[in-house]
C-alpha cells in the first residue's frame, strides 16, 4: 500500500517492532540498561511490559511524564515473559522508543531515569485463545498507577554513548492497592460478578457502579425513581459531587488547558454547588449512576458487545442495571432510563441508545468519540490507504492528532500510535487507539485484536475496516437500520460537539447529522449542535465557557430529562411518586 520511498523505508524499518524484546545474547554499542527485580518485591516469575523512562524534568517521577503533547518525556519498552527474580533484562538500541525511537538518539548528559514493569496475567478464554493481558486492579488501566506493578526509585544517571558497561536499575518498589471509596448518605458503591463476562474471559469478572441517591430517598420509601446513566471513564467515586465546602487550604493550580489560575478550586466549588442544588427543594429527583467497567484493555468497555472484550453491552443492560434498579427502587423500565456523557461517554451514550433502542428513553451525547468512520478523527477508513499521512504523487503530509482551538498541532497520529506501541504491543497499551481497535475489531489468529492499520506504517487493512463499518459505525448503522429501529429512536438522539474539538471529533458529527437529517417515517426528531471555536468536550451549553460547562453536565441535562420522561411515559407509568 505504501506508494513512496519514504513509506517503503518506514515499512522496512518496522518489520519486527510488534514483538521486539531484548536479546541478552546480542552485543550492542551505545547506552544500555540492565534491569531486574529482587525477591523482596516478588518471588515468582512475571509476564508483562518492561518500560524504561528517561526525564529531563525533576518535578515528578518519570512514570507520570509520558504524554501525547510537547512536554512528554522519553520511554522505551520491551515484552518480558517468565521474568524471574534477579534475572537481568537488557534494554538497548533495539528497544522501540517514544518520542525518540532509539536509545542511540539520546544525547550525552545527566537524566532522571526509572524502570517500571506492567504486570500481565494469562486469560484462558473458552474460545481457545490464551492471552496475556494487564487486568485492571482498581486504577482504571493506568500502567503508571496499577497496584502490584514494580518500579524503581527514580535517580539521576549519566548517559554516555561510549560507556562500555550497562546502567543498572533495580525494581525496588511495588505500587500499593487503591483504597475503597467512602460511602455517604447520597453516594453508594456496588459491584457484581457478571455471569456473561466471566464466561467470556474464563475467570470471574465484575461490574461496578457509583450511585448518587436523591434527596429524600430514605424519607420516601414508596417512591420509585428514574435511572440516569452518566457514561464516562473509570470513576474512583461519583465525580463532581462534593458534600463539604471547598478546601480553604487548597494550593491553587494553574490550568494550562483553560488558562485559568486556581482551576482546582473552581472544580471543588462547582462540585459543592451541585451538592447544594441536588439536596435543594427544586432539583429533579432521580438516581444517577456512573458505571465501573474497566477491563484488560482499557478503563471502560465502551458499553457494547465486542469480540475482544466480551458482551459488555448485554452485561450492563441486562445484569448490572436491573440489579441496581431492584436494590435502589428505580422504576425499572426503558421509558424511565436515560443516558448522557462526554467523549468516550458520549460515544457510549449514543451507542447504548442505538444498540438497545427500547431499553433507554434518550441520550445526550457530548463530543463523542468517532461515530462515523469516514471521519475516524482525520482518517477515512474506507477510502484512505494510510492513516498516518495523506499521499500525493510526489509527497506525503503527516496527519495531525491533537490541536488547540487555534489549530496549533501538538502531535501527529503516527506519534500517538507509537507511544501506545511502546507502552504495550498487541493492543495492550491501555490507551485510546488500542481500545477503539479492541472494541471494534474481530479477534486475530493470535487471540488479540486485528489491527485496523499497521501500528508502525499506518497502512489500513480494508477487511478490518469493513468489519468496523458493519458492526460499530453508528452513522452507517442508523442509515442502514432506520426502517427497523427508527420508531424506537424518535426524539431520543441529541449530539453536541465543539467545532474546534482537539481530536477532530466534530468531523464525524457533521457526517452523522446528514444521516439523521435524511431520516423519514419517522424523522429522528432530536438535535445536533456545535460550539463555535469550542474544544473538547463541549456539551451543548452556549451560555458558559467550556471550562465551566464541562462541570455542569448533571444540572444542564436534568430538567430536559424530566421533560422527556413526562412527555413519553406510558399510561401506567409512575410519574408521581418521585416528584416530591
Amino acid at each position: 500500500m505504501i506508494r513512496s520511498l519514504a513509506g517503503f523505508l518506514s515499512t522496512l524499518f518496522a518489520f519486527s517492532v510488534e514483538t521486539a524484546s531484548a536479546d541478552p545474547g546480542r552485543v550492542e554499542t551505545g547506552p544500555r540498561f540492565s534491569i531486574q527485580f529482587g525477591a523482596e518485591v516478588g518471588d515468582k516469575p512475571v509476564d508483562g511490559r518492561l518500560l524504561l523512562l528517561i526525564s529531563t524534568d525533576p518535578k515528578e517521577e518519570p512514570r507520570f511524564q509520558i504524554t501525547d503533547d510537547l512536554q512528554t518525556q522519553q520511554a522505551f519498552g520491551v515484552d518480558v515473559e517468565g521474568l524471574a527474580p534477579d534475572q537481568e533484562v537488557i534494554i538497548d538500541q533495539a528497544a522501540l522508543g517514544y518520542p525518540l525511537e532509539s536509545l542511540r538518539q539520546v544525547g550525552r548528559g545527566t537524566y532522571r531515569v526509572q524502570a517500571l514493569l506492567h504486570r500481565y496475567e494469562t486469560f484462558r478464554r473458552p474460545d481457545g485463545h490464551d492471552v496475556k493481558m494487564p487486568m485492571d486492579r482498581g486504577e482504571g488501566q493506568q500502567w503508571n498507577k496499577a497496584p502490584g506493578n514494580l518500579h524503581s526509585t527514580p535517580r539521576e544517571v549519566m548517559i554516555d554513548p561510549d560507556r562500555p558497561e550497562p546502567i543498572v536499575l533495580t525494581l525496588d518498589r511495588v505500587i500499593p492497592p487503591i483504597p475503597e471509596p467512602p460511602t455517604t448518605k447520597y453516594i453508594k458503591h456496588e459491584k457484581i460478578e457478571s455471569e456473561l463476562l466471566s464466561k467470556f474471559w474464563g475467570r470471574p469478572m465484575h461490574l461496578g457502579a457509583h450511585i448518587l441517591l436523591p434527596e429524600g430517598f430514605d424519607e420516601h420509601p414508596e417512591a420509585r425513581y428514574p435511572l440516569v446513566i452518566f457514561h464516562g471513564h473509570h470513576p474512583e467515586t461519583f465525580g463532581g459531587f462534593r458534600e463539604i465546602p471547598p478546601d480553604p487550604d487548597l494550593v491553587p493550580e494553574y490550568s494550562e488547558r483553560f488558562h485559568l489560575e486556581g482551576y482546582n478550586k473552581i472544580v471543588q466549588e462547582h462540585a459543592h454547588e451541585f451538592y447544594k442544588e441536588w439536596i435543594g427543594p427544586n432539583y429533579p429527583r432521580m438516581i444517577i449512576i456512573e458505571i465501573q467497567h474497566a477491563n484488560p484493555f482499557y478503563d471502560d468497555s465502551y458499553a457494547v458487545n465486542s469480540a475482544n472484550l466480551g458482551p459488555y453491552g448485554d452485561a450492563i443492560t441486562y445484569e448490572l442495571i436491573p440489579y441496581l434498579e431492584k436494590k435502589y427502587r428505580a422504576i425499572g423500565s426503558g421509558w424511565a432510563r436515560f443516558l448522557y456523557g462526554g467523549s468516550t461517554g458520549g460515544w457510549e451514550a449514543l451507542a447504548a441508545q442505538v444498540f438497545y433502542p427500547k431499553e433507554y428513553n434518550g441520550c445526550f451525547a457530548a463530543c463523542p468519540d468517532p461515530i462515523d468512520f469516514r471521519a475516524y478523527t482525520v482518517v477515512n477508513l474506507y477510502e484512505d490507504r494510510n492513516a498516518y499521512h495523506a499521499e500525493g504523487p510526489w509527497r506525503q503530509v503527516k496527519r495531525p492528532g491533537l490541536r488547540d482551538y487555534r489549530g496549533h498541532i501538538a502531535t501527529t497520529l503516527e506519534d500517538m500510535n507509537r507511544r501506545e506501541l511502546v507502552l504495550g504491543t498487541k493492543g495492550r497499551s491501555g490507551q485510546q487507539w488500542d481500545i477503539w481497535e479492541a472494541v471494534f475489531s474481530p479477534v486475530g489468529p493470535d487471540g488479540y485484536p486485528k489491527r485496523i492499520w499497521d501500528k508502525r506504517t499506518g497502512v489500513i487493512d480494508p477487511a478490518v475496516a469493513a468489519h468496523w463499518r458493519e458492526h460499530y459505525d453508528l452513522s452507517e448503522i442508523l442509515r442502514r437500520d432506520w426502517p427497523k429501529i427508527g420508531r424506537d429512536l424518535e426524539g431520543k438522539i441529541h449530539i453536541y460537539v465543539g467545532e474546534a474539538d482537539n481530536f477532530y471529533l466534530n468531523n464525524a458529527v457533521h457526517l452523522i447529522e446528514e444521516v439523521l437529517d435524511a431520516t423519514k417515517d419517522p424523522h429522528y426528531g432530536g438535535e445536533v449542535a456545535y460550539g463555535c471555536r469550542d474544544e473538547h468536550c463541549w456539551n451543548g451549553d452556549p451560555t458558559r465557557p467550556i471550562a465551566l460547562s464541562r462541570l455542569r453536565y448533571h444540572q444542564q441535562f436534568a430538567p430536559r430529562i424530566v421533560e422527556r420522561l413526562l412527555k413519553t411515559a406510558p399510561p401506567d407509568g409512575d410519574i408521581t411518586s418521585w416528584r416530591y
